[in-house]
């Protein structure tokens, strides 16, 4: 009789245990907890800001210390980098139309109405990278009625509008000095194409226990 109970008390502490292990991966593995871990190894620390468009695993976070922004999809396995001076606007567009911008050296268009958003709901980052110009963040489409704790499309309006407003804090900021160009002779190699970037593919399972989020690319990849 005394096995059965062994036996049978193992059983349930092995059930235990791999019910908090299970609970443990998946709550590391969520993807706003992935991307904020990728944009903090990009930014070089935690986002002061922070925008994630769930379920479409992409999101934007900025460091305002060290004047950057970075972008992140794939649920963080890939991020770009910017200066927050090439940082030039941003848009919010509903069901297909701008409902409001901000853009340097412009007056801003303000969200009018926080009604709609039955098609989509997207934020348009824009920066003066030529090759990569803009990053959408799709924060509410028709299939997120469904997806537990998805936003609604007025609050996904509501959220981009306070990212717009961000946008503009942004851009009245003074543009950081860069220093001067330093040009030293190298010796000849064979040159790199005009639009290659230093990049990096991060696997999130190379992430440390320290990087764990604490609560809740240029191209880098």
């Amino acid at each position: 009789m005394d096995e059965v109970w062994r036996l049978l008390l193992s059983l349930a502490l092995a059930g235990a245990a791999l019910t908090l292990l299970g609970g443990g991966v998946i709550w590391s593995m969520d993807e706003t907890r992935r991307i904020r871990r990728a944009l903090k190894r990009v930014l070089g620390e935690t986002p002061h800001a922070l925008l994630v468009a769930r379920g479409r695993g992409r999101g934007a976070g900025c460091n305002f210390s060290a004047n950057l922004m970075a972008v992140a999809w794939d649920s963080g396995a890939w991020c770009l980098v910017y200066r927050l001076e090439e940082l030039i606007g941003a848009e919010l567009v509903v069901d297909g139309r701008v409902e409001g911008r901000v853009h340097r050296g412009e007056e801003r268009r303000a969200v009018d109405r926080m009604s709609g958003g039955d098609a989509q709901v997207r934020l348009r980052l824009i920066f003066t990278d030529p090759r990569y110009p803009d990053f959408n963040l799709d924060l509410w489409l028709p299939q997120d009625a469904e997806r537990k704790g998805a936003m609604s499309p007025r609050e996904s309006i509501q959220e981009a509008n306070r990212w717009l407003a961000l946008v503009e804090a942004l851009l009245r900021r003074p543009i950081p000095r860069r220093g001067p160009t330093v040009l030293e002779e190298v010796p000849q190699q064979e040159p790199l194409p005009f639009d290659a970037r230093p990049a990096m593919r991060f696997d999130d399972h190379d992430t440390d226990e320290r990087d764990r989020d604490d609560g809740d690319d240029k191209l880098t990849a």
